[in-house]
């Protein structure tokens, strides 16, 4: 279940967000204010019961900062952490989010 949730941001992220609203037009504040209304919401429906993986946090991962490089105007060449780029952008990590949403509902 949790895969499909996955694939359906991502398919929100890449269709929506980075076709529509492409890092050169778009701000990166209303990136960033769009990636947590659309597809952060999209990604975390349902968390608190999932059983994570190492390849499901992987996937999330690579949904999360395949936005996020794209929304700092990073390549893969350039060298700079997931943790740099969040921090840059100010964005909580989504696999953040599912453990504070776990720790909320136990």
């Amino acid at each position: 279940m949790k895969e499909n949730w996955i694939l359906i941001t991502n398919s929100v992220i890449t269709g929506i967000i980075n076709n529509v609203f492409r890092p050169q037009k778009a701000l990166k504040k209303t990136r960033i204010k769009l990636y947590n209304t659309l597809a952060s919401p999209a990604l975390l429906y349902g968390c608190g019961n999932w059983s994570i993986e190492a390849r499901g946090t992987r996937r999330i991962t690579a949904v999360e900062m395949k936005y996020m490089r794209k929304t700092a105007e990073y390549i893969w060449t350039d060298y700079k952490t997931n943790t740099e780029t969040a921090k840059e952008l100010n964005i909580t990590s989504v696999l953040d989010k599912i453990q504070k949403y776990r720790r909320i509902w136990l």
